[in-house]
């Protein structure tokens, strides 16, 4: 199958969440978002009025994060930074789960919690993404395998609401073997396992180390409809040489060799910001 630009574009969700970004480079990605016509921006809550503004006149969406990045605040918060983002202007939200609690096999915890971020966005029309963090889960929990835990997640999310299941935040750094900080982001096998699980009524989103085009097109091959993404740019205009060459992209360009010591172009799962 072949891919057109607006296709490509439209599966982004320009990520403006580095803790270290200014309000003058949070406008500038906002910039680049309406540039290359993508999907939304996800940004800092703080800055979603702001990134209204500077989007105004564009058909890029503002989305805000929601217990980001470790989904620890209680639920009420949750709720409240909902509501505040939603007022502000965001019509997508992606929040975390509480983590430890579904590890714990509290169940009727996170689907509380996720069912009151759902319930407080959709009153506003806005639509709900819910992270996993699945670099987390490798070791499964509450008696669960990996996957099965996995599974059990996608059906909470679904019964309480949820509008997207995501694979990670970006920012799930697990230490490794030695002593470094880490971590996998969307694989294809979590996509696939997703993809697999929810209804037709949820979509798939896949961050975390989707880094070139070919990337991007293994994810919509995988059956996600959005992607997180921080090389925007470099994606995009890729797809438009392709284009411009004739050379329209498809899944056949995903995955080729890369340079010794760097990831095949089109490799899931590698990590890095």
């Amino acid at each position: 199958m072949n891919y057109t630009y607006e296709e490509l574009a439209k599966t982004i969700d320009h990520s403006l969440l580095h803790p270290t970004m200014t309000d003058a480079e949070l406008e500038a990605g906002c910039r680049v978002a309406a540039q290359y016509g993508v999907a939304s921006v996800c940004i800092k809550p703080y800055a979603v009025k702001d990134a209204v503004r500077w989007l105004a006149g564009s058909s890029v969406k503002v989305g805000a994060v929601i217990g980001f990045p470790h989904g620890n605040g209680c639920t009420e918060a949750k709720r409240y930074e909902t509501e505040l983002a939603c007022r502000d202007g965001a019509v997508e939200i992606d929040m975390v789960i509480n983590i430890g609690k579904a590890l714990g096999g509290d169940w009727d915890y996170v689907e509380a919690d996720v069912r009151a971020v759902c319930q407080a966005a959709h009153a506003h029309g806005a639509k709900v993404k819910v992270i996993f963090e699945n670099d987390y889960l490798t070791a499964g929990g509450a008696g669960l395998s990996a996957d099965d835990f996995k599974r059990r997640l996608c059906e909470i999310c679904e019964r309480a609401g949820a509008d997207w299941v995501k694979t990670s935040s970006g920012y799930g750094f697990v230490k490794q073997a030695d002593g470094s900080y880490n971590y996998r982001g969307a694989t294809e096998h979590d996509l696939r396992l997703m993809r697999a699980t929810c209804s037709a009524a949820v979509q798939v989103k896949a961050a975390g180390g989707v880094r070139d085009l070919d990337g991007l097109i293994k994810v919509r091959e995988l059956g996600a409809t959005r992607c997180g993404a921080t090389a925007t740019a470099a994606m995009l205009d890729e797809a438009a040489r392709r284009l411009a060459a004739n050379d329209s992209p498809t899944a056949a360009d995903a995955p080729t060799g890369g340079a010794a010591g760097a990831p095949a172009k089109g490799q899931l799962g590698q990590g890095g910001y």
